[in-house]
């Protein structure tokens, strides 16, 4: 398997190119390109496929990359150590190229909740980019998690990007099974010991919340699906990859809840300039939705 980034055009986003496909089919890396979030989250076009696209893009958001193509000749993106930690490093080797344009930023004005059951995510107005997070599973070991952090690249390198994914491991295994983390070992997912106590890493964990950690690690590579930045605070309540679409799915249906803002740094300084287009570019990419699971609720709280 070959995964090379290249650097990208201003305000294209980031685009993945299938190199062992005749045609080289481009799939941008947006939330309307969502086929599958189930295990993990899959962009697709067409019968064209690339899956657990999460950690790569929480590195690329994380390092403070916005435009990038991405060439790969599988329909998997590598699982590496289970974490964004060795994206995070190719791409400071690599380094980063400033370009000529204003920064876009999609700003909450509003308060803004997608909820499944007793699931539920939510994001608030915030001067920056905000996650809470919580977990509550079965056995002692993920009885409960909670992490609250705001998201900078250097706290996204230090505190974040090394949380490696986790499942037990009858989970571990179905996923094996169904051709995700392929050559996947304990050396790039964290197993769960079936007495739901302990794990099967002999090395421990990374953090003593890794599992919290991870998850909000997911959350921030699925974000990046809506094509810039969030300055918002999210508050994730057992989240995972469908409640993270269908918050995304959501932001875009409430657009007066909403706005973009462009940004220039000059020193200390940030000039701001609204987007007036804001409800104009909800309705753009309002046909893109895919249509709502059976059983699932949207609800939607937001006063403009």
């Amino acid at each position: 398997m070959n995964l090379t980034i290249h650097p990208a055009p201003a305000n294209v986003g980031i685009r993945f190119f299938r190199s062992d496909l005749k045609e080289k089919p481009v799939i941008p890396a947006r939330m309307d390109r969502v086929v599958d979030t189930r295990l993990a989250t899959t962009i697709g076009s067409g019968a064209t496929r690339i899956s657990t696209t999460e950690h790569l893009l929480a590195a690329l958001r994380g390092s403070g990359i916005d435009n990038a193509d991405i060439e790969i000749d599988s329909h998997e993106v590598p699982i590496m150590d289970g974490s964004a930690d060795p994206f995070v490093h190719l791409l400071r080797q690599g380094g980063r190229r400033k370009q000529r344009a204003l920064r876009k930023v999609l700003r909450i004005t509003s308060p803004i909740t997608y909820s499944e059951g007793d699931k539920s995510i939510r994001i608030e107005p915030y001067d920056g980019f905000k996650i809470t997070g919580r977990i509550a599973f079965e056995g002692e070991l993920l009885r409960e998690q909670k992490y609250s952090v705001e998201v900078t690249r250097e706290r996204f390198m230090k505190e974040i990007a090394r949380a490696r994914t986790f499942g037990y491991v009858e989970q571990v295994e179905h996923l094996w099974a169904n051709g995700l983390a392929l050559g996947g070992t304990l050396e790039n997912v964290i197993a769960i010991h079936w007495d739901r106590r302990s794990i099967l890493n002999e090395d421990g964990l990374r953090y003593d919340d890794e599992f919290v950690r991870h998850k909000v690690l997911d959350l921030i590579g699925d974000l990046a699906l809506l094509g810039t930045p969030v300055f918002g605070h999210v508050i994730a309540d057992r989240s995972g990859h469908g409640l993270h679409l269908g918050l995304m799915q959501t932001i875009a249906e409430r657009p007066e809840c909403w706005e973009y803002v462009k940004f220039r740094k000059n020193g200390n300084t940030v000039l701001r300039q609204v987007v007036k287009e804001t409800r104009r570019a909800g309705d753009r990419i309002k046909p893109f939705f895919t249509p709502q699971q059976p059983g699932s609720a949207a609800q939607p709280v937001c006063a403009a």
